[in-house]
């Protein structure tokens, strides 16, 4: 057992101190020494007496320090403490000066003086009345919040939580706590179900209380919504809840009706079934179906008026639309919003080229975005117009998760008169209702995505429910081009979306199946082909070449194949710091995503001098970039994500990072690579599908390489049984279709 040292004193300095974690490096002084210590002070100001538990360790750049393991702040007793106390700042109002009067009139007896008699205070030169008692009501305060910390400890709630939790509720904390804990979830950001549950338990409150039961429910929905639905049927929300509380489900069937009535919930019944929405993705999905009738309006412009348009851009081009890319160019004139979709190769980016030459020569402005910025960049490069990712376009002003704050609104719309979305079926349905609040009707709004593809990490089926909707106009392109038609890459995609079989011979020049049947041999076949095959084959570096693969957990899976890719491909190096976290380590030099949207934290461009000449604020779900720099005295690690953004994440942050040598199929949505690689053995039936490996196969440029048992490729391109999503935008759609007819 390691014994820990105990030491006090008063703060004399604070060096340096992480706003986010509360991580500090401070000056402690007592009467033998002047004592650097480090660790988590969220709470501490200068002038504070502590008592700090921890070790002495020798830092490699700073020498000897106190790592805290714990602290306690302490009352100053004595005259010369409580003076050091009032002039250090903490007080605001009272420098040194002013304190040394208060302490040489009242001495020892100054805090109660400060606590019961603070009209007193204004017997000394310089205080008056009013200032009297903004010094009581501060120190009050400060004893307050110090009570609170050591209160909220001792239901192991940390002390950066501990911060928020007392600036929501003050010191209504006590009875928050005793009483209803599962209150924390809803109004402080960082407390979830499980944390309050947790407090609860310590606390005492039953298993079957109402305030757990109901709280549990809205977790239910929560953890629903981060598997991509909007609602659940009743059924399964009882069964979810059931488990997740261990009580019986007609205990949470009795509330539903009680939590509706609070507004909490919606119900709504469809084919004898009721779907179970939070009230929050209720509403989204019933005004995104409002804002995209409204944006549906029609122009009346003849059919030669613009086939000679078309004509004219043809020739200036040389490019030569079919039939039904020339449906598309007349709907995006004639409509108010349009879907356009189609697979790899037939034609989507000279559609949209086209559309967009149609409207500049109509002298109009328009707008392109993508949901991320890989797939920016790549509309970028494809259309030769400066594409953006929604969130910039939207100008992003932070906001909690799922909850995202743009300046761009109904209040503030987006200037401009024609707005290009590409990779629809990545976008959610917050994601949608963001941008439709902020487009006027009367602004063109065409939607361009391949709805084979996955459905969006976030909740929601936007792209396939708008089609499935056939409440407004809609392509299909479905030809594949004849340069297309030369990539078996495209050639094998669209085989496998139409289920026709896939010839794995290896006679291609850019789609090879390399059979292995044991897992760690195909790890080996993967390095190699990473790190000596393909780099020169498709003229790319070993990062630039990605892993994709159906699962997280496994032999096969996310997490294994990071830590081997990791030794190989970023080995161990004197030069390269590393921090250890969770089960694994991040290493300067590192390949990482983020793996939430984080709407709050700020990233800049810099100069090749290192001055910022861009800043912003979000990184989301998907972002990946290479760690840059691991600094383990301030506990932060910098990554340089795409378009040059440095981010500085603080330890505590690191559980929204992760390794991305391989990353799952799910999380390459709309992303493209030179070279993808597919390990391929056996997985769940359920996940194993042809809609997954579709979207695997389209996200390689140049070079899609298939290593593993050619039975499992088969059995994938046979698999149509998709996770099933439950999402309702379809029919709030209908909804207000029936509404409008019913005028």
């Amino acid at each position: 057992m390691k014994f820990l040292d105990v030491i006090t004193g008063y703060v004399d300095h604070i060096v340096y101190r992480n706003a986010d974690n509360g991580y500090t490096v401070l000056n402690l002084i007592n009467s033998e020494m002047e004592i650097t210590c480090v660790g988590i002070f969220s709470a501490v100001s200068e002038g504070e007496n502590i008592e700090v538990t921890g070790e002495y360790v020798d830092h490699p750049t700073y020498g000897k320090q106190f790592k805290a393991d714990h602290y306690e702040q302490k009352e100053p007793t004595d005259e010369l403490s409580i003076e050091r106390y009032l002039g250090s700042g903490a007080i605001k109002g009272v420098g040194a000066a002013l304190a040394a009067r208060i302490v040489r009139r009242f001495k020892a007896d100054t805090f109660r003086i400060i606590e019961e008699e603070p009209e007193r205070l204004a017997e000394i030169k310089g205080i008056s009345e009013r200032k009297a008692m903004e010094i009581s009501d501060q120190v009050a305060e400060k004893r307050d919040l110090r009570q609170a910390m050591i209160f909220l400890q001792q239901y192991g709630i940390s002390l950066g939580l501990a911060v928020k939790i007392y600036q929501t509720y003050g010191q209504q904390i006590y009875g928050i706590i005793k009483e209803n804990p599962y209150k924390l979830a809803d109004d402080v950001d960082g407390v979830g179900f499980r944390i309050a549950d947790e407090i609860a338990a310590r606390v005492g409150i039953r298993t079957d209380s109402d305030f757990r039961v109901r709280s549990g429910i809205l977790y239910a929905l929560l953890q629903a919504s981060v598997d991509g639905h909007t609602y659940l049927p009743e059924a399964e929300l009882t069964r979810r809840a059931s488990d997740l509380l261990g009580v019986d489900g007609a205990l949470i069937e009795k509330h539903y009706m009680d939590l509706a009535i609070e507004r909490k919930l919606v119900l709504k019944e469809k084919d004898g079934q009721m779907q179970i929405y939070a009230a929050s993705y209720y509403y989204v999905e019933n005004n995104c179906a409002v804002l995209l009738k409204n944006l549906d309006m029609q122009y009346d412009v003849a059919d030669k008026e613009i086939q000679d348009r078309v004509r004219r851009i043809e020739k200036q081009t040389g490019m030569t639309l079919d039939e039904k890319q020339m449906d598309a160019v007349k709907e995006a004139v004639r409509s108010g919003l349009l879907v356009i979709t189609g697979g790899p190769g037939t034609g989507k980016t000279t559609t949209i080229n086209t559309i967009i030459k149609y409207f500049e020569l109509e002298g109009m402005d328009i707008f392109l975005a993508a949901p991320t910025g890989r797939a920016a960049k790549r509309m970028s490069e494809m259309t030769g117009y400066e594409a953006r990712t929604i969130h910039r376009m939207l100008e992003i002003s932070g906001g909690a998760e799922g909850n995202a704050g743009f300046e761009r609104n109904e209040n503030n719309p987006l200037e401009t008169d024609v707005i290009i979305i590409d990779e629809m079926s990545m976008v959610d349905i917050n994601l949608i209702h963001s941008l439709l609040k902020a487009i006027v009707p009367g602004t063109r709004l065409i939607l361009v995505g391949d709805v084979n593809q996955l459905p969006s990490v976030g909740a929601g089926c936007v792209l396939k429910d708008i089609i499935d909707s056939e409440c407004f106009h809609v392509v299909k392109l479905t030809k594949i081009f004849r340069q297309a038609s030369q990539s078996d890459i495209i050639v094998n995609a669209h085989k496998i979306n139409r289920g026709e079989e896939v010839v794995l011979d290896n006679k291609s020049m850019d789609f090879f199946f390399l059979k292995r049947y044991d897992a760690d041999v195909i790890i080996s076949v993967v390095i190699q082909l990473i790190r000596q095959k393909l780099p020169k084959f498709v003229d790319a570096t070993p990062y630039d070449i990605q892993v994709l693969t159906p699962m997280r957990k496994g032999l096969l899976g996310v997490e294994r194949l990071n830590r081997i890719l990791q030794e190989y491909l970023n080995p161990p190096d004197k030069s390269k710091v590393e921090h250890e976290y969770g089960d694994g380590l991040f290493r300067e030099g590192d390949k990482v995503m983020q793996t939430k949207n984080n709407y709050q934290i700020e990233w800049e461009v810099q100069s090749k001098y290192g001055f910022a000449i861009e800043k912003g604020m979000g990184i989301f779900n998907g972002d990946m970039g290479i760690v840059k720099k691991i600094n383990t005295y301030a506990e932060t690690v910098t990554v340089e994500f795409d378009e040059g953004r440095i981010v500085e994440y603080p330890f505590k942050m690191l559980e929204e990072l992760e390794l991305a040598y391989a990353i799952t199929i799910h999380k390459s949505q709309g992303s493209e690579y030179p070279a993808v690689v597919i390990p391929l053995l056996s997985g769940p039936r359920m996940l194993m599908n042809r809609n997954l490996l579709y979207t695997a196969v389209t996200r390689a440029r140049k070079c899609v390489t298939l290593v593993g048992n050619e039975k499992t490729f088969y059995e994938m391109v046979e698999n149509i049984t998709e996770q099933k999503r439950y999402s309702g935008l379809r029919d709030r759609i209908l909804e207000q279709a029936e509404e409008t007819a019913g005028i």
